[in-house]
């Protein structure tokens, strides 16, 4: 997906920071540098502007590929604004060890959580910069992990495809063999905030490359700086629509109802929206009517009270692994008449790749089959023959719709497992991520309730 005329802001810190954003859509991009020392803004981090020239170079190479002019600014983290609309991307390179404040952690997540999001530059690979990151991250957000990106993700396709990169040597001598690019990250609602780079970029816009540095190249450290702020803009356009606009606390209350709906806890990021199932059940309620009010849990898959839940729920984008105990008992689970309903959230393939691995695991004698259209799945309670696609799906297949796809698990005469390689929840909460490979929002809702009809009756 290629975008132009965008605009954003990038404020640079180690406890500076950088912001940028395009004026000829009318922002204000900036980086305001504070008139204080590095050690009173840094600490002992005097190297957080090592490469005192890599956003402007960034921003300059750009303005000859996209149709945007900027301006940079640096400022301290304290002085950053908590709105990201003065400030829209934070950017923050280092070399060594540092700590938040409680406050300093506490206006990040706002400003994160309200549609900013902040870039990690590890400068030239240093490995106790990137550990802080990442232990400042679960201080931050305890309840959503970083993890690692898969090569299809969008910020490797915002405008480049950069799935694969060229590394210095000194990346290969620190350990790592692969050439794909390494960006963990913090997701919340299918969006990134916070982007931690494995291995330095900024070097690489600033020029002069060294193979001793733990780098990217030129050429690929332009492109995924180019990817970063196209991703960014595309998202926080999007999340300022209406129904981006719910907190990231689920709405629901916790309930010890005996009968609920489950959602599957496993180690990753397993919950990716935190409005749409709640959303669908209440759907689904209103489009049928049928006296079912199921509660809602988060549960793991070992959890005593699996019993109590006649429907599980999992999605995730990332692979995941299972421990061999959660297989037994989702086995035990399904073969007593229990029910899951999987969807891989945004059309994602690290999530799809690892759920065909767990249900091979599952069900060894088995496999993942693509259900008929003339089954009563796709009739109760919408008819179902056709469903329309988001537009990246749409950009893939080359049609604005396509017949229902999904895929189940036979176990004597019925489905025990319902899957869809395409994203369903976003849709639920009628915001599909303008990445997103999926159903639209409306087929989203009917495939669903579909599924939750069939769970009920059959």
């Amino acid at each position: 997906m290629q975008s132009t005329g965008f605009g954003i802001k990038v404020t640079k810190f180690p406890f500076l920071v950088r912001f940028f954003s395009c004026l000829s859509m009318g922002w204000a991009l900036s980086v305001a540098q504070a008139q204080k020392s590095a050690v009173e803004m840094y600490g002992s981090d005097i190297y957080w502007n090592a490469t005192p020239n890599d956003i402007n170079n960034l921003l300059k190479q750009m303005s000859s590929q996209v149709d945007a002019n900027y301006e940079m600014e640096i400022q301290t983290l304290m002085e950053v604004s908590a709105n990201p609309e003065e400030n829209p991307i934070l950017f923050r390179s280092g070399h060594y060890s540092f700590e938040y404040s409680d406050a300093e952690r506490k206006k990040l997540r706002a400003y994160l959580l309200a549609g900013g999001m902040i870039i990690y530059n590890t400068g030239l690979g240093s490995m106790p910069f990137y550990n802080s990151v990442m232990e400042e991250l679960k201080l931050i957000f305890p309840e959503q992990p970083a993890q690692r990106l898969s090569s299809d993700h969008p910020i490797f396709h915002s405008y480049y495809d950069v799935d694969r990169v060229n590394y210095t040597s000194a990346v290969q001598e620190a350990g790592y063999r692969g050439n794909e690019p390494w960006f963990d990250a913090i997701e919340i609602n299918c969006r990134v905030v916070a982007l931690v780079s494995r291995w330095g970029m900024a070097v690489g816009w600033q020029g002069g490359v060294k193979d001793e540095y733990q780098a990217y190249q030129a050429e690929s450290a332009f492109r995924l700086g180019v990817n970063i702020i196209t991703y960014s803009s595309a998202m926080r356009a999007w999340s300022k629509n209406a129904a981006q606009a719910m907190t990231f606390v689920d709405a629901k209350e916790v309930s010890s109802d005996k009968v609920f709906v489950g959602q599957v806890q496993y180690d990753g990021v397993w919950k990716t929206r935190h409005a749409g199932l709640p959303v669908l059940l209440q759907s689904f309620n209103q489009r049928t009517g049928v006296p079912v009010k199921f509660a809602l849990q988060d549960l793991r898959l070992n959890d005593k009270r699996l019993y109590n839940a006649p429907l599980l729920y999992m999605t995730g984008h990332e692979h995941f692994d299972l421990k061999p105990e959660e297989i037994s008992s989702l086995r035990l689970y399904l073969q007593n008449g229990g029910f899951l309903f999987a969807e891989s959230c945004c059309g994602r393939k690290g999530f799809d790749l690892a759920f065909r691995k767990m249900m091979r695991q599952v069900f060894p004698a088995s496999s993942l089959k693509r259900i008929p259209t003339d089954s009563i799945l796709f009739n109760e309670p919408n008819r179902i023959t056709q469903v329309g696609v988001t537009p990246s799906l749409l950009a893939e297949l080359g049609s604005s719709s396509t017949q229902p796809h999904l895929e189940g698990i036979d176990l004597e005469g019925h489905f025990a497992v319902i899957y869809s390689r395409f994203g369903l929840a976003g849709g639920w909460e009628l915001s599909q991520s303008p990445y997103a490979r999926g159903c639209n929002n409306a087929s989203a809702l009917k495939v669903g309730q579909n599924v939750l009809m069939y769970s009920v009756t059959q």
